[in-house]
């Protein structure tokens, strides 16, 4: 008996060691045949906005490199909750990733007292991909040329100007309802089913104002079916130098843009975060990429894991007392 048990426990010590080494080797391979299928690409909110725009541009070049379809899929809703909770439950093997933004990881950790992910704890941070300057715009039929004169329109008219914005707690709503806390301004907020639909209701005058992503705003303006006031920014745009900022147009100190990012499950092994963090760098450092960002005033980050944690911590600091003096509510 005891002779059968020793033969037992080597076997079983045998079959453990080729385990823990055919494991090891799996896991040190993981990143170099990743990915070897189609990898998912959430985008939580409607397509026509700047979080679809800038994922697709992505997605087309990953595919590009990889060889394997890199898939977008648009689960918008609830302020971008919807899409990024679908994302923090998904298998943690790098094939699903999805577009962070400052609405999604920087406003919503204040804004819902029940936020379904842990903006931190439930992620990897992969890279900024860019910072895109909000634009304020409005409808040509409105007889305004600067912020100045929208404030003092909308003051000469309280409750009566509409400013649509993407949802409840987006990213566009609260760059409104900041803009209305710096101004003392009374508009009413429309909130729409994403930047899509938001820019339908301006262009067909549904809608008075919006403030949003200069990626979404600029076909509009530039095909003159919206007038753009002013950027969202401290310093005027090198694309646009004719346009003035927010700051400097009558509304001191507003400075309100918006920021996407790539992120994965926190449990996806750290060689695949980096092959991620790597390819994407790539794509980023891309002419043609930097040139289709420039050409609506968004500029390529690329940074560190590292930094990209840091950064979505240092932005639910920085946003959760506008969050909370907004009185925003999300629906």
């Amino acid at each position: 008996m005891h002779k059968i048990m020793n033969k037992i426990n080597c076997l079983l010590s045998i079959v453990l060691f080729a385990v823990s080494v055919t494991g090891g080797t799996a896991w040190a391979q993981g990143a170099a045949n990743y990915p070897n299928k189609a990898v998912r690409f959430i985008a939580p909110f409607p397509p026509g906005g700047s979080t679809d725009l800038l994922a697709r541009l992505v997605a087309l070049k990953l595919t590009e490199a990889w060889g394997q379809q890199v898939i977008v899929e648009n689960r918008g809703g609830a302020g971008g909750t919807i899409g990024v909770e679908l994302a923090a439950r998904a298998a943690p093997d790098g094939y699903t990733i999805v577009m962070g933004h400052v609405g999604t990881f920087g406003f919503n950790p204040t804004l819902y007292p029940k936020l379904p992910y842990d903006a931190i704890k439930d992620f990897a941070p992969v890279t900024v991909l860019a910072t895109v300057p909000n634009g304020m715009a409005v409808h040509p039929s409105l007889p305004v040329k600067t912020a100045r004169d929208f404030v003092a329109l909308a003051k000469a008219k309280p409750g009566e100007l509409l400013y649509a914005s993407g949802g409840s707690g987006s990213a566009s709503h609260l760059a409104g309802e900041y803009f209305k806390l710096l101004t003392k301004s009374d508009m009413v907020h429309v909130p729409y089913k994403g930047t899509g639909p938001a820019m339908i209701s301006m262009i067909s005058g549904q809608t008075t104002m919006t403030i949003t992503g200069m990626v979404a705003l600029m076909p509009h303006v530039k095909s003159n079916r919206l007038k753009l006031l002013g950027v969202a920014t401290m310093k005027r745009l090198t694309i646009m130098p004719e346009i003035p900022t927010i700051n400097e147009s009558g509304v001191p100190g507003y400075d309100a843009n918006q920021w996407y990012g790539v992120l994965t499950q926190a449990a996806v092994p750290r060689d695949i975060v980096m092959k991620l963090h790597a390819d994407i760098v790539k794509v980023l450092a891309r002419a043609d990429v930097k040139d289709r960002l420039a050409a609506d005033g968004a500029e390529a980050v690329a940074n560190t894991p590292e930094q990209f944690a840091a950064h979505i911590k240092a932005e639910i600091a920085r946003w959760a007392p506008v969050v909370k003096a907004s009185g925003a509510k999300p629906d």
